[in-house]
């Protein structure tokens, strides 16, 4: 990408790309965030995240539904699984992926009580990602931000997210990671995996040790595997640096993470093309012979192969595979954060960050020919953005008050372009970016520039010594985006939207019933950005548009109850969601007339469930973990689209209505063991709800037998996890080519398979 980096930003940043920028030479990756060390501005939730063992669905005092994964259950995964696979097993979550892992960004989506994954909450300690979505602006995926053996928390909010959490896209809910600190015992520890699809992944860590309050560590993981089906592979490279220095005044943390990614994709599939093709079906390549007869045949030079007969007549047989598609990106992600004790009950956090993603998306399209020979060509869709930032917060306590006052601020500049390149023949296209070749043709150049300011109070009161918990505060953001076109186009809109609010308040109470039970209620109002949505749309578009376009807006109101034993902990919450002013690209008039396309606010959605939550451990090493979600979203309005389109009362697109998860875990001495199920209800594919994927149930195993010391190793253990057990085929994500008014005979290629059955040994060595 033609985007110059802007690592001068911060000295450390450029000490660190010059120490370990030369390491980094493999595969490309998808989006990278590098994250802060500590919690520049993160909060106390962060400390009792950081403290807990396993899975708690009770935390306890918080005014939100807040729940948490660890390390540990991380470990249970299969090594290099996504944080966000484990958190599928709590209630309201629904997460997906076409790859065992859920690394696979294309496949990628996670779903929070009635918000798909473009109006959620992430951020890395304290830093944002975005909202993580594939070639996501402002942003990155975990797995490029983080390898996940270096996690040692996620925290998960699934209604409001804590006041001060760097997002301008959080309307559902907040995600936020935690990175592990540096071991204070010096030492090394190596993870080998071997399994199916020539999977090989190995991950090594190297430990300082603390040293007069310093430490630090340093990791290296690279994984590359097969596609389960079809051709190519997926292969990543990733380095993790972090160093933390502390003493009594508090600490000072660097953290540092460069990834390179290369992904061949999967082929997006429909309900016809699965039903009549298999679940295999998949990209041509290397049949090219094949590739150029379809793109022949949709120009009329020939017949399309006998391989797609099996489609029904009406389906469009061009478009009902391609020859190959895949993806590439590198990222580099610095944060610095500082934790800074001015007296005993008032603490300074402060942070800043820089983040730069080069990446490409490649398919080979028939739609344009390279020449009368050649009648396909090289589309590339290529990104560049670099971003830098800083968060802090000043908390303090006086008498039973903790008032709390942060802000955030960030400004990306992102690059996306459109080329097409000449193709001969039948050869691996999917290697290297192709940013040092010329492109024949060039489809669009647009800069983005995204300003983003948020500033923060709150005060949380403690009274009847401290059973009843009283906190309120409010945020004020603002997000001005500007668009300009560096090549001629009428594709894109040129200009500047701003949205923001000056008041977002949050209220939540706490009561402590007992020394076992407490209930609580939230009320919360966020705002969603417009991102680039308003420049995809012609100029005039644009302008007749903008004045009246409105950022989405939500409240959310939370009831609750946990209680908690001996041998148990459990929860109860109830949520009810009005999300206006949705954002849809329409044609505002009736068929009959002309008039362009224009993004446009189509009403509003209302979303009420409950979630239940039930640990029990009825013997020592056994804890079986039980979650029930019912989600009841639904459209509030219809909305014109070249017609009245009846959407008021049918159900949201891609969002399952029924959840039922069931994690069991025992340890037997040198035996830990876990076995996982859950069912996930029905999803619509369209808006009028006449197309819709069927639910399915998928379990999950794992065996680890812990050898402690060997010899001169100061523990190694053994572990084999199976996934998709009982090898169940199913569709895992649903709209990842987007979701249409209607399609009641199930062409639109909008779905991704599930993996099937996949097993993994690891090895895991301490020095």
């Amino acid at each position: 990408m033609p985007m110059h980096s802007l690592r001068r930003t911060a000295i450390a940043l450029a000490t660190v790309a010059v120490l370990y920028g030369g390491v980094l030479h493999a595969a490309p990756a998808d989006d990278v965030t590098p994250a802060p060390a500590t919690d520049a501005s993160a909060n106390n939730s962060r400390d009792k995240a950081k403290t807990m063992e396993a899975v708690s669905v009770v935390a306890t005092g918080e005014t939100r539904q807040v729940q948490t994964v660890t390390a540990e259950d991380i470990k249970t995964q299969a090594p290099g699984t996504s944080a966000l696979k484990v958190l599928n097993e709590l209630p309201g979550v629904n997460f997906q992926s076409a790859d065992p892992w859920g690394a696979y960004e294309w496949s990628t989506q996670i779903t929070l009580h009635g918000f798909d994954q473009s109006r959620l909450g992430f951020t890395l300690d304290g830093i944002p990602l975005g909202n993580m979505s594939y070639a996501t602006t402002t942003g990155l995926q975990i797995t490029r931000a983080i390898s996940s053996d270096n996690i040692s928390s996620v925290e998960l909010a699934q209604g409001a997210g804590a006041l001060g959490t760097a997002s301008n896209t959080n309307l559902g809910g907040t995600i936020q990671f935690y990175s592990a600190d540096p071991d204070t015992v010096a030492g090394a520890r190596i993870n080998q995996v071997i399994g199916s699809d020539s999977t090989y992944r190995t991950f090594v860590r190297l430990d300082s040790g603390d040293y007069h309050g310093w430490s630090s560590y340093l990791s290296y993981d690279h994984a590359d595997t097969d596609k389960w089906k079809g051709y190519g592979d997926q292969r990543s490279d990733q380095i993790n640096l972090k160093s933390v220095f502390q003493w009594d005044g508090g600490r000072i943390s660097l953290f540092y993470d460069g990834s390179r990614r290369k992904e061949y994709d999967y082929m997006d599939l429909s309900l016809a093309s699965q039903k009549a093709l298999g679940w295999n079906w998949d990209y041509l390549q290397p049949n090219w012979g094949e590739a150029v007869q379809i793109a022949n045949a949709i120009y009329g030079k020939g017949s399309y192969p006998a391989s797609l007969s099996a489609l029904p007549k009406g389906y469009d047989l061009g478009d009902a595979s391609y020859y190959a598609g895949g993806g590439i990106r590198k990222d580099n992600l610095v944060g610095l954060n500082g934790q800074f004790n001015i007296t005993n009950n008032a603490t300074l956090n402060l942070g800043t960050y820089y983040h730069d993603d080069r990446g490409e998306g490649q398919w080979t399209t028939p739609y344009q020919a390279s020449s009368p020979d050649v009648p396909l060509s090289m589309r590339t869709t290529d990104y560049g953005l670099d971003r830098y930032g800083g968060t802090g917060s000043f908390n303090v306590t006086v008498g039973n008050n903790d008032i709390d006052v942060g802000f955030w601020a960030e400004n990306a500049k992102t690059n996306i372009e459109r080329n097409y390149f000449y193709l001969n023949g039948a050869y691996d296209y999917l290697s290297n970016f192709y940013e040092n070749e010329e492109p024949f043709l060039r489809g669009f150049f647009q800069h983005y520039v995204t300003k983003t300011s948020m500033a923060y109070a709150q005060d949380t009161i403690h009274l009847l010594d401290d059973r009843f918990t009283l906190n309120f505060g409010a945020k004020a953001l603002g997000v001005t985006d500007t668009s300009a076109s560096l090549v001629p186009t009428t594709a894109f809109a040129q200009g500047r939207v701003r949205a923001s609010d000056g008041f977002l308040p949050q209220v939540g109470a706490n009561y402590k019933i007992d020394a076992y039970q407490e209930v609580y209620a939230n009320y919360s109002k966020n705002l969603n950005a417009y991102g680039f949505l308003p420049f995809a749309q012609a100029q005039q578009s644009f302008d007749d548009s903008k004045s009246s376009l409105k950022p989405e807006e939500s409240q959310t109101l939370e009831l609750g109850y946990r209680v908690h034993g001996e041998t148990f902990e459990a929860s109860a919450d109830a949520y009810y969601t009005h999300f206006t002013n949705r954002l849809l690209q329409v044609t505002p008039c009736a068929a009959v007339l002309t008039c362009a396309s224009i993004l446009n606010n189509v009403g509003s959605v209302k979303s009420k469930g409950v979630d239940l939550a039930f640990i029990w451990r009825p013997i020592d090493h056994l804890r079986w973990l039980n979650s029930l979600s019912y989600d009841n979203s639904k459209y509030a309005d219809n909305y014109v689209d070249g017609g009245i389109v009846d959407t008021a009362g049918k159900y949201v697109v891609g969002i399952p209505t029924w959840m039922f998860s069931s994690d069991l875990n025992y340890t037997f001495g040198p035996w830990s063991a876990t076995l996982d199920g859950k069912y996930t209800g029905r999803r619509y594919i369209t808006y009028l709800n006449d197309s819709q994927v069927p639910s399915y149930w998928l379990f999950n195993a794992g065996v680890n037998y812990d050898l402690g010391k060997v010899s001169l190793l100061k523990d190694v253990s053994l572990g084999l996890n199976v996934t998709n057990l009982f090898n169940k085929r199913y569709f895992s994500t649903t709209g990842t080519n987007g979701y249409v008014v209607s399609d009641p005979n199930g062409y639109n290629q909008t779905l991704m398979a599930g993996a099937p059955r996949q097993v993994f040994f690891n090895i895991n060595v301490k020095l």
